[in-house]
């Protein structure tokens, strides 16, 4: 049984996504920004043990489980991907 929304509930839950997606590219640009300056310090200070690895490892794993939160199961091709796709690619065809 599916519960019917009201376009104001649609709209708050749509709004709640796409907040946890900005969420997550945020922690994403975060991630990619912070680690090769770990690294740079790593290499600069102590070149003869790579701490570095502990922190990437870590927040990768963490990131990982933000985008398994945000995007669940459907992270790369989703419930909904193939008929996005097919109605993409019909409307790239109408021009």
């Amino acid at each position: 049984m599916q519960k019917q929304y009201t376009q104001e509930e649609k709209y708050i839950r749509a709004k709640k996504k796409v907040d946890n997606i900005k969420g997550f590219y945020a922690n994403l640009l975060a991630y990619c920004l912070v680690i090769p300056f770990l690294f740079f310090i790593n290499y600069m200070t102590s070149p003869g043990y790579y701490w570095f690895w502990w922190p990437m490892f870590g927040w990768g794993i963490g990131l990982a489980f933000h985008a398994f939160g945000v995007f669940g199961n459907n992270l790369i091709f989703g419930k909904d991907w193939e008929e996005r796709k097919i109605k993409e690619i019909m409307d790239q065809d109408k021009y």
